[in-house]
């Protein structure tokens, strides 16, 4: 396995597997998979080159298979905060350890980050395998926000979770 930032040369590769991610996991991510479809190409290669966020990936092949984002808050005030989001590691690829190689890639570049001195992140209450991989990293959760996300008639709440560098 690989791991390594995503360039904007490979949009294309990342697009395909976000899609993966909202028909997979739809309960983990805002986002509409019917959105995504009309979202074009070049927005996804303008996110990964973009100074404000990285994008981590693993790769079996050279082919992505999984991806954890982290984003930093511009605002001069907040500027020391980053979020972490869009994480993702394929059906196949599960219970490998690739979530936490990825998770180790971008906590080693969070730390070389200038003036950051903060992770936070949003994980849906009930995704247990995803909670308990930030409580190894030692992220604590420190609230829920309930009725977070709404799918139909469903509410998804989710946890706040923090991690200091």
């Amino acid at each position: 396995m690989d791991y390594r930032i995503v360039t904007p040369q490979e949009a294309e590769a990342y697009y395909i597997l976000r899609l993966e991610a909202l028909l997979d996991s739809p309960d983990a991510f805002a986002t509409l998979y019917e959105d995504a479809l009309n979202k074009p190409i070049d927005k996804t290669r303008a996110q990964l080159a973009s100074e404000e966020s990285v994008t981590f990936g693993a790769y079996d092949n050279g082919k992505l298979i999984g991806n954890m984002t982290l984003v930093r808050n511009p605002a001069p005030k907040m500027n020391h905060r980053a979020t972490i989001v869009a994480v993702y590691v394929s059906p196949k690829y599960r219970r490998m350890g690739i979530a936490e190689g990825l998770m180790k890639e971008l906590l080693a570049y969070a730390e070389k980050w200038e003036g950051l001195e903060q992770l936070n992140l949003m994980v849906a209450s009930h995704n247990a395998a995803a909670k308990n991989l930030y409580l190894r990293f030692d992220f604590e959760q420190y609230g829920t926000e309930i009725r977070s996300m709404k799918a139909g008639n469903r509410y998804i709440d989710e946890d706040l979770m923090v991690k200091f560098l």
